[in-house]
């Protein structure tokens, strides 16, 4: 069978080349035929569905099924570590101890006392804690006036910061559904209403929306460079996107109806008021994307470095460049968004940006550096038919990760003469040709982004891959999948908020039920995150290759 021919055994090069070719026509054939048939069996289901039948079943079989879509690389960058069993009694804390005396009815005369034998039992009481408050009231015939004592602290309306603190943890922290919150209360006997959950969870939430912005303001100043990923979610059945921003210190979400590079610029300024700035800068973007000559002419007669809102900027776009088309409108306003962005003095300006290749996150920042894991998913999504073509790939993605051990040792004891080493043995690695052409042009594709790949041998603090931003993401799928989406603008900065609050009291080591009964008690004795980031931020020096730059 052709398939199965070896290309080293075939002594003339002519020959050798046309099977080479032959191979990787037939490699297309059976793409295309693999994708047909994905494609026709998507359309049975869809048909069976409609029909209000089930699609065909995942079943173990002898027949070839289409191409896994799991293109982890968990195997491939692997490394055990060490497992110890750490001690926990020392670290849990006492609330109370009993003695626990012996029968005297079960010991002889002569038992003499030894003193303890100290066992740790933990255990939680959950039941209510319904309270009649009797309020004093007063009448003063002279003034005419009622005098009406107030609630303790921290009590407002029918429900308590005990239960209001554990509906926002249950729902948002442990990620239960709404009606589960109501029965898991009602179990225990609380009297409340599925409005009245819903209510507790989104509404007069002022109070957290502000500790949120401040905690994204303190998350972005606390390095030069964070992750961004994007997710799909869904607000009112309307389809949107929830952008992840982090770094080792903080998550924050932020929900958005589009996910193109205005939108970037609005996540990564907090819903800043949208700015667009006419200078040097802009002009050689709209002129390397393609802005025609005239256009750019034009473009320069609109007021130079002068910070413009978008309503003004429209109207120099109509009055100034009269029927410019939806693509060169889309070019300026990126161009002159990203010259304001990166001239913004009201908030601290990312310098870096690690996330994968979308289009959408080009420009924004000085610097870009690319998710190596991510890069690494294209080469395990080619499943190749001919066995030789197979060995080739598996050659080469083990190569692909033996250089990323080699990048990950550099973080750890970064050096010039290595960063160097690194740099030509990325230009090595991927400059091979194997014969396989899907495996060639994505050898190659990689070779472009070299820059970006790179990033970490000029800032060896950065991470290689952009994994935390997408465990941040895998958390809204959780929540979206249990909860299927906010119905309200309310409810989806309700999401963002909370979800915020509790992966970032996460990282910083915060119990997510202290902070949030902290809060709504109205105690105020817990530090902010906000704060906390801030002091982590001075110890761990996250900005470490621009403070020495």
């Amino acid at each position: 069978m052709l398939e199965d021919l070896d290309l080293n055994s075939i002594a003339d090069e002519r020959a050798r080349e046309l099977v080479r070719r032959l191979l990787n026509l037939l490699e297309d054939v059976l793409a295309d035929l693999r994708a047909a048939q994905a494609e026709n069996q998507r359309l049975r289901d869809e048909i069976n569905r409609l029909k209000g039948e089930q699609g065909r079943p995942q079943v173990q079989s002898n027949t070839p099924q289409p191409p896994s879509t799991d293109h982890s690389s968990e195997r491939e960058r692997y490394k055990p570590k060490a497992w110890s069993k750490g001690r926990k009694t020392d670290r849990i804390p006492i609330d109370r101890e009993l003695v626990v005396e012996v029968d005297p009815a079960c010991l002889p005369p002569d038992a003499v006392f030894k003193g303890y034998e100290d066992v740790v039992v933990q255990d939680v009481s959950f039941r209510t804690d319904n309270v009649l408050f009797r309020k004093e009231k007063f009448y003063s015939p002279s003034q005419h006036q009622t005098y009406l004592a107030s609630l303790p602290l921290g009590y407002s309306g029918q429900f308590g910061p005990g239960l209001k603190s554990l509906a926002l943890v249950f729902y948002f922290g442990a990620q239960m559904s709404e009606p589960k919150v109501a029965e898991l209360l009602r179990s225990v006997g609380v009297q409340i209403s599925d409005g009245q959950i819903s209510n507790l969870l989104i509404k007069d939430q002022a109070v957290f929306h502000a500790e949120k912005a401040t905690l994204y303001q303190a998350g972005l100043a606390s390095s030069p460079w964070q992750h961004l990923d994007d997710t799909h979610t869904r607000v009112h059945g309307q389809n949107g996107y929830c952008h992840i921003i982090c770094n080792p210190l903080y998550t924050a979400y932020l929900t958005t109806e589009a996910k193109d590079r205005l939108t970037v610029i609005d996540v990564l300024t907090n819903q800043w008021p949208r700015r667009f700035l006419v200078n040097a800068e802009a002009l050689g973007y709209v002129g390397a994307w393609g802005l025609s000559a005239v256009r750019c002419q034009q473009l320069e007669q609109l007021p130079r470095d002068v910070l413009m809102d978008e309503v003004t900027m429209q109207a120099h776009l109509e009055a100034s460049l009269p029927g410019v088309g939806p693509q060169q409108r889309k070019w300026i306003l990126d161009a002159t968004a990203v010259a304001a962005y990166h001239a913004a003095l009201e908030f601290p300006v990312v310098r870096l940006l690690v996330c994968d290749d979308a289009p959408q996150f080009t420009l924004v920042t000085e610097e870009l550096g690319l998710c190596w894991v991510h890069e690494g998913r294209h080469y395990k999504k080619l499943v190749p038919y001919v066995p030789h073509h197979q060995a080739l790939v598996a050659d080469f993605v083990q190569r692909f990760w033996g250089y990323y051990d080699q990048l990950l040792a550099y973080r750890e004891q970064p050096a010039p003469e290595e960063a160097m080493r690194l740099d030509g043995e990325f230009d090595t690695l991927f400059s091979t040709v194997t014969g396989y052409d899907a495996l060639d042009e994505r050898i190659a594709k990689t070779r472009a982004k070299k820059p970006c790949l790179l990033m970490v041998l000029s800032h060896p603090e950065i991470p290689l891959h952009n994994n935390p931003a997408e465990l941040g993401a895998r958390a809204r799928v959780r929540k979206r999948d249990v909860s299927f989406g906010p119905r309200t603008r309310e409810g989806a900065q309700a999401w963002d908020t909370f979800m915020t609050l509790a992966e970032t009291a996460t990282k910083l080591g915060v119990s997510f039920y202290h902070y949030i009964h902290d809060r709504v008690s109205g105690a105020y004795q817990m530090p902010s995150l906000a704060d906390l980031i801030e002091e982590r931020a001075k110890l761990l020096n996250l900005g470490a290759s621009w403070n020495t730059s």
